[in-house]
């Protein structure tokens, strides 16, 4: 939680998520909504750790709920959704939907009798096991870590039998591929039976296995195999408002740490069941599960992979002030151009044509429209073509060169003006309106 004292010495606290915000607006309009209640949302988010590859502290998130729904198979739902988003976005052999069930982790707890108190701490830790591994893990459930900045961070206290329990959960490993055919759609419930069978003594365990079990039984069935969900017992997610499945998205593709070292990129969104959240706005329990995508760290794996650019998108074409006598002709110019479906504005600042096309530059703009004095007795208006302006100014050695051929820019009627900056538009493929 990103928390502060304001000059008051009042405490706030910044958005951490959009789920608490989600049953809140739930209880309030209950009665009001159909349900089972669907909802998508995004939103800014912030988060008090330290920055990293793709980690920042305030960043967007995209979440999807269902709201209403007590049936494992909107969970399933949930987990369909994030792989069919990580194929539309060209990540196809590049991702993994992990899931797994907080209940089975739950009943390992109450089995070794660890603390109601100690319990946020260990599921903390767990959720760090693709950054720090098992060895990590273990001092987080001990007495702490102390990481390569010197920060200590306290561990859950627990007793050395109790990690061994949990760390022996967490290395229950996925079968060999090669005792399975290719794309058997069987691996993840026989995953499944490996944990059915270690707790078999835990009612709560098996109470999560056998949701996990209906799980695999719904993906196996709409064809998506183990490859793109997975059932895996390291997925805990770290929030205590969790009930039942947890799922998470990795993608699986290396990237290199802060020190160059090969790693997986990791995570880019979660979620999972929290049947309790919306009860605590209201007196009745009410089944939820959601799933929460990372925007800006997912933005920064398809830079990473080339999936789009890290360039920004072009800005609006500018309409430059010669004359300031003039300025409602050329905000005619930005008027027709807008009636158009092209984004224009009209240049508002101070100096000459130099600061004007500086701006016109830091926007991004792919041109800008210039009329001048003479230009306006022939009823014209001069385009400049700012993009093939900058390739020709590296192919061009001298300023008298520039000044004879005047690349990229030329003139038309002022009536040919819209028809002009489309041609314009198109030669460097930006889209604009009808």
């Amino acid at each position: 939680m990103f928390s502060f004292q304001d000059d008051d010495e009042q405490w706030l606290s910044l958005r951490y998520d959009l789920t608490a915000p989600l049953a809140r607006y739930v209880a309030e309009n209950f009665d009001t909504l159909s349900k089972p209640y669907r909802s998508y949302r995004h939103g800014w988010v912030f988060r008090n750790e330290k920055p990293g590859p793709g980690r920042y502290r305030q960043f967007m998130q995209f979440d999807a709920d269902t709201v209403g729904a007590a049936s494992v198979a909107a969970d399933a739902e949930m987990c369909m959704m994030a792989a069919d988003t990580m194929e539309m976005l060209g990540l196809k052999g590049q991702y993994v939907v992990k899931v797994s069930n907080r209940k089975i982790l739950d009943g390992v707890m109450d089995a070794e009798k660890i603390k109601l108190e100690q319990r946020l701490t260990v599921l903390r830790a767990i959720d760090k096991l693709d950054r720090l591994g098992q060895e990590g893990i273990k001092l987080l459930l001990g007495k702490g870590r102390k990481d390569e900045s010197g920060d200590f961070t306290k561990g859950a206290q627990l007793e050395l039998g109790q990690i061994e329990a949990l760390l022996q959960f967490l290395r229950m490993h996925i079968p060999q591929q090669h005792q399975f055919p290719e794309h058997d759609l069987s691996i993840n419930r026989y995953i499944v039976e490996g944990y059915r069978n270690r707790y078999q003594n835990n009612s709560l365990c098996q109470q999560g296995c056998d949701e996990l079990d209906e799980i695999a039984r719904i993906v196996e069935a709409a064809g998506y195999g183990h490859n793109r969900i997975s059932v895996d017992a390291s997925v805990v997610r770290g929030l205590e408002y969790y009930t039942g499945p947890v799922f998470e998205a990795e993608l699986t593709f290396e990237t290199k740490d802060e020190k160059g070292n090969s790693v997986r990129f990791g995570s880019v969104g979660g979620g999972g069941r929290y049947d309790g959240l919306v009860a605590r706005f209201r007196s009745e329990p009410v089944p939820a599960t959601g799933f929460s995508i990372g925007v800006s760290r997912l933005l920064a794996a398809l830079q990473h992979l080339g999936k789009i650019g890290a360039k920004p998108e072009f800005g609006p074409v500018v309409v430059t002030v010669f004359d300031k006598e003039r300025i409602a002709d050329y905000q005619k110019m930005v008027t027709s151009l807008r009636d158009a479906g092209i984004r224009a504005e009209l240049y508002l600042g101070q100096g000459k044509m130099g600061p004007q096309l500086k701006y016109a530059d830091k926007r991004n703009s792919p041109c800008v429209v210039i009329q001048g004095g003479d230009e306006k007795a022939k009823g014209e208006v001069q385009i400049k073509d700012l993009i093939l302006g900058a390739k020709a100014a590296d192919e061009i050695a001298t300023n008298k060169e520039w000044r004879e051929g005047r690349p990229a820019q030329f003139s038309v009627k002022e009536a040919e003006l819209v028809k002009a900056v489309r041609q314009v538009l198109a030669r460097h493929g930006i889209a604009h309106g009808h």
